[in-house]
């Protein structure tokens, strides 16, 4: 149960919708299941206003299946990070409506979508080799219920390539910018733009990038203002963490909407 979905069960009781004992079970399901292999939070949403994510790595399929029926069955949605072929399958035999992004390695379902909120989350790459990670950012976003525009191969090696996709990066609320190899790209962008940018760097490159550290350090040490970096390879944590920023604009801006649009005295 998400906070909004809490809300409209005490509207609907306040308004004698629904009676009291409905909504005392709802409140005092039992925050947890516990599946043995795994204990399932089933509160998650209620307080982070999202359900939790199932990290597919090192599960088996039929643990992700279990995990995923019990998500499913409380809250309506269900996102699995880093799954393989075999995971994608075991879903979609149980669950037929899953839907498998192959490209960010990642599977969603839902018995109805997030409505959008407003505004726009920028998720730029710098290469295509840099594509798995910022899919997974992509996808996380959406599907938390963020509109997502994709810009991808800009990286510095051509800055024309960047400075013509400029205003639709200008015109995000939150930017993702996943690069490898050096990691220029987050310096350049957060020099050029006046939004939150959440870096993420990859495991792109060769032998001295050292598997993405000297992509992190490369980021941790920018002299850009206002870049926050997640670690390596993290896309589902920076898309996480967009759709949470993009989620306080979008509740500041019906905020001010609303100030404006009262009488005033």
């Amino acid at each position: 149960m998400s906070p909004t979905e809490a809300l409209t069960l005490l509207e609907r009781f306040r308004n004698g919708q629904v009676p009291v004992e409905q909504v005392l079970q709802a409140f005092q399901a039992a925050p947890v299941v516990d599946l043995g292999f795994a204990v399932v939070d089933q509160h998650r949403a209620l307080r982070k206003g999202f359900p939790e994510v199932i990290f597919g790595a090192s599960k088996t399929p039929e643990q992700v299946v279990a995990i995923a029926g019990e998500i499913l069955a409380a809250d309506g949605r269900v996102l699995t990070t880093r799954v393989t072929p075999e995971h994608a399958r075991a879903m979609k035999e149980k669950f037929p409506h899953t839907i498998h992004h192959e490209a960010a390695r990642c599977l969603t379902l839902e018995t109805s979508p997030l409505p959008k909120r407003p505004g726009i989350i920028a998720v730029v790459a710098a290469g295509t080799t840099d594509l798995p990670v910022a899919e997974e950012a992509a996808v996380t976003a959406d599907f938390m219920g963020n509109t997502v525009q994709r810009i991808y191969d800009v990286g510095v090696a051509g800055l024309h390539r960047l400075l013509r996709r400029l205003p639709d990066i200008q015109s995000a609320n939150v930017v993702i910018v996943v690069a490898g190899m050096e990691a220029a790209l987050p310096s350049v962008v957060g020099g050029l733009i006046g939004r939150p940018i959440i870096g993420v760097p990859t495991s792109v490159g060769y032998g001295s990038h050292f598997g993405g550290l000297t992509a992190l350090l490369g980021m941790l040490n920018s002299c850009a203002s206002g870049l926050t970096v997640v670690n390596i390879d993290n896309g589902f944590g920076a898309g996480y963490a967009a759709s949470g920023i993009n989620a306080l604009a979008a509740s500041s801006s019906s905020a001010s909407a609303a100030s404006l649009s009262s009488p005033q005295p």
